[in-house]
């Protein structure tokens, strides 16, 4: 892997910063954090920009309406945004990140035109209905039901921890449509629009006090077959690519944020005079090596997805995302219990934005599939070890 960046790719660089240096100024005060129909209009407005200026989907492929970027050129974007302090994707998260890819990746030529231009103009809100209350990191074992009716799907069930269902327009939805076949050959995976009579939102407030979760109620909700994404009772294979971009790439800017972070906290430890205490130097210095190794791990895995879309593949990230994913995360939380010894009491109070992080970091070994989760699939997938009794 060849990690120099090319007179092409730095190029990319300086007409990136450009841009970021004229648009940032012209964006509207950030909303509150905890208003998400709010955070939905802003985010959205952002993903319209960088759409406008052909920066939307970049490490999309060409055919999916993105930009065909290469792993280098996607890398600097996101190190150049964020730098520049620029917005996250926020609630695009689900649709930019792995619900599009997915349709990208699986979705008929007509589903491709359908939802993806949609989601990469900042016209489309996107939420995650996979995990159940009996049915979380046993996702195999969940019970919402589809029964076939004619040309529709008459769908019953629960779900929980729905991504930013609360402002979503459709919904990446994993169903159980054959309750006689195997755990993992009934499922199917579906499009839903979240404005389908039948369909209940309850929003769950997390310990920040934000609502970007919610339970889903359906109630007899009819789903056309032409929004079944691959075949019928192939969703846990589908669910499977879906999973492999959420964990294998969809984090990848949150790491740049974290290095940002890092940088921060040092900074403030050099003024306040905590810099001199050894044992929160070591910590520091040992999490800047971890995030710089993750890093890493990240430009080979874009490079290795890139690598197999243009040798006839999918693009889908392999087997290593797991094992990103399980290092970030509680490197993640790890980073926020050092900036609590750096920020003192400062990070008990609620309304700042280092205490609502180092909560939400609290998360991130649940989310995407628990640690166990993805200890289990490094030991069968990568080590080749015999499965669990």
């Amino acid at each position: 892997m060849d990690l120099t960046c090319t007179p092409e790719e730095e190029e990319f660089r300086a007409r990136l910063r450009t841009w970021l240096a004229r648009e940032l100024p012209t964006l509207p005060p950030r909303p509150d954090p905890l208003d998400w129909p709010a955070r939905r209009a802003y985010d959205m407005d952002w993903q319209r920009r960088l759409h406008g200026a052909g920066y939307a989907g970049l490490h999309w492929p060409r055919d999916a309406g993105g930009q065909g970027a290469t792993p280098a050129q996607h890398l600097i974007f996101l190190e150049e945004t964020e730098a520049a302090g620029a917005p996250y994707v926020g609630a695009g998260f689900v649709g930019l990140l792995h619900a599009g890819p997915t349709i990208a990746a699986e979705g008929t030529a007509e589903q491709r035109a359908r939802w993806l231009p949609p989601i990469l103009r900042g016209d489309q809100v996107w939420c995650q209905g996979f995990s159940e209350p009996d049915a979380g990191s046993d996702l195999a074992s969940l019970r919402t039901r589809a029964v076939r009716d004619g040309d529709h799907y008459v769908v019953t069930g629960s779900k929980i921890w729905t991504s930013h269902a609360e402002v979503a327009d459709w919904c990446e939805l994993l169903v159980r449509t054959d309750p006689d076949a195997p755990r993992h050959r009934g499922l199917t995976w579906l499009a839903l629009p979240m404005d389908a009579p039948g369909v209940t939102v309850r929003p769950l407030r997390t310990l920040a006090g934000s609502t970007e979760f919610a339970e889903v109620f359906l109630d007899e909700v009819r789903v056309p077959v032409t929004h079944r994404v691959g075949d019928e009772n192939d969703g846990w294979r589908v669910t499977m690519v879906t999973l492999s971009f959420e964990r294998g790439t969809a984090f990848v800017g949150e790491v740049v944020a974290c290095r940002r972070t890092l940088r921060l906290l040092a900074q403030h430890a050099r003024k306040t005079g905590r810099w001199d205490d050894a044992v929160l130097r070591r910590g520091l210095g040992r999490l800047n090596a971890e995030f710089t190794a993750l890093w890493r791990l990240i430009q080979w895995n874009v490079s290795e997805a890139a690598h197999r879309l243009r040798n006839g593949g999918t693009g889908v990230p392999a087997e290593n995302g797991s094992l990103f994913k399980l290092r970030y995360s509680h490197a993640r939380q790890e980073l926020y219990e050092v900036a609590a010894a750096v920020l003192g009491p400062d990070t008990l109070d609620l309304a700042q934005e280092w205490t609502r992080e180092r909560l939400s970091s609290l998360s991130y070994t649940i989310a995407a599939g628990t640690s166990q989760i993805q200890h289990t699939i490094l030991a069968e997938r990568v080590l080749g070890l015999p499965k669990a009794r």
